[in-house]
């Protein structure tokens, strides 16, 4: 494989965007959970946020996984994978919807960090594609929590 990227780039970038995609996959799998689960006097808005954000990531975990194939690197895909991989707490199942929002921004957030703590490699390697995945991913976490945190009025 020739692209411009030596073998040690193309798999340090690999491994910072496979702890995205494992973080990416998890707070999708939370926040489908949430909105299956959701109750109370918010739950019309929040079930119809939360889907939003779901459908967003799993396209976002489509286009993760492809970067790291596109590096020649395997992508993880599994449970057991992502468990070891991912930074974001699982869900206990007794949350309400207050714990629900806290929850997910805290996720947000930290898909934010995960995209951030990657970066270095693929700016390094002048690696623009993954960059570019990079900046869309902390753009869009960015906003998803911003508009958790203003459901819960901060």
């Amino acid at each position: 494989m020739d692209i411009g990227l030596t073998t040690e780039q193309r798999q340090g970038i690999a491994d910072g965007l496979s702890r995205l995609l494992a973080d990416s996959y998890t707070l999708y799998l939370k926040t489908h959970n949430f909105h299956w689960n959701v109750t109370g006097p918010q739950f019309s808005s929040l079930h119809t946020m939360f889907e939003q954000q779901y459908t967003e990531l799993a396209l976002a975990v489509d286009e993760i996984a492809e970067r790291i194939r596109s590096l020649g690197v395997r992508a993880p895909g599994s449970y057991a994978e992502f468990a070891k991989l991912t930074s974001i707490k699982e869900a206990t199942g007794k949350e309400t919807a207050t714990d629900m929002i806290r929850e997910l921004v805290t996720g947000q957030e930290t898909v934010v960090r995960t995209a951030r703590q990657a970066f270095p490699a693929a700016d390094e390697a002048n690696d623009e594609p993954t960059a570019d995945l990079l900046t869309q991913r902390m753009q869009s976490h960015e906003k998803n929590a911003w508009m958790l945190r203003s459901m819960l009025g901060n």
